[in-house]
């Protein structure tokens, strides 16, 4: 019987060994079954990538990164399904289905968000649909936690990454994620990414021309840690240059987990994303999304409620 890659699973830098092809479950907080939260068009990408036709987006249950802000709490973290979130197991040929149907409805890519700990899935479904001549756009949207030396093997199946760049500082990771190595793990993962696949193409920020190929970093800024936003850039530009395509987000929300941690239970202020925007004028990036800070008490129309039908606003 040939090797599950879910046996023993070593497929995220946690390395927790966990056999989830037998129903044990890893600290992604998944088995080996397939579980979806929600497929379809998502519009809520940055341009190049959700383009004027939308993003065929599936997001996945469970994380191996644990992050106690995360803005998809209800999906990353549970193992149940205490808050109502929906999701479902889908087989191969479900998510063959699925798949397929975003193709029919125009959709300028298919968009993987949080691959990680169901990249065996993903690469069978992705070698499926190049056998039946689908040749959009595959794209590894990531928390950036990932294993390095297993880059060049996605590569060979995705088109497009967009890995984040969370923290510069090991004390912070450690906090917020319960590992300081993840600023060095990042980073040569980028590197590999970046060396694979070059830049994002073409950069149309109009989004007429959907991204075909090639890397684009997000960095989320957190309240209280302008400086550490402002190190992961610094770090970033020493490493990459100045055209190295960035997306510099605002949207922090507080969510359950952050209840009385601060200060990650407060809302960004202004005054902390202008500092950091201060430094991305700075630092001479050339490709640069940003976003607009929402008025205080306003609801966040980037944080999704999966419990609805379409968690997104």
């Amino acid at each position: 019987m040939p090797f599950s890659p879910f046996e023993n699973c070593q497929l995220c830098p946690r390395r927790c060994g966990a056999d989830r092809a037998h129903g044990q479950t890893g600290v992604c907080g998944e088995t080996d079954a397939l579980r979806i939260a929600w497929f379809g068009l998502h519009r809520g990408e940055e341009p190049p990538v959700s383009s004027r036709r939308g993003s065929g987006a599936f997001f996945f249950t469970g994380c191996p990164c644990h992050c106690c802000h995360c803005q998809n709490w209800q999906i990353s973290s549970l193992a149940s399904d205490p808050e109502g979130a929906r999701f479902r197991v889908f087989s191969p040929d479900e998510f063959l289905a699925a798949a397929r149907s975003l193709v029919s409805r125009g959709a300028a890519n298919l968009n993987f968000v949080t691959p990680e700990h169901v990249w065996p899935h993903v690469s069978r479904l992705l070698t499926a649909l190049r056998a039946e001549g689908v040749s959009l756009p595959a794209v590894w949207n990531s928390s950036g936690y990932v294993r390095a030396e297993l880059v060049d093997g996605y590569a060979k199946q995705i088109d497009i990454f967009l890995p984040d760049c969370k923290f510069d500082s090991p004390e912070l990771a450690r906090r917020v994620m319960g590992d300081a190595d993840y600023p060095a793990l990042a980073l040569e993962a980028l590197e590999r990414m970046v060396a694979a696949k070059g830049f994002l193409r073409p950069f149309d920020e109009s989004g007429r021309t959907p991204a075909e190929e090639g890397v684009m970093v997000r960095h989320l800024v957190l309240p209280g840690h302008a400086a550490d936003s402002i190190a992961v850039l610094t770090r970033l530009r020493a490493h990459f240059g100045p055209d190295l395509p960035l997306s510099v987000m605002s949207q922090y929300t507080p969510v359950p987990a952050t209840a009385g941690l601060a200060p990650f239970d407060r809302r960004l202020a202004r005054e902390e994303y202008d500092l950091v925007l201060d430094a991305v004028e700075r630092l001479g990036f050339e490709h640069v999304f940003i976003q607009p800070m929402e008025d205080e008490g306003s609801r966040d129309p980037f944080l999704p409620d999966f419990r609805a039908e379409n968690p997104f606003s």
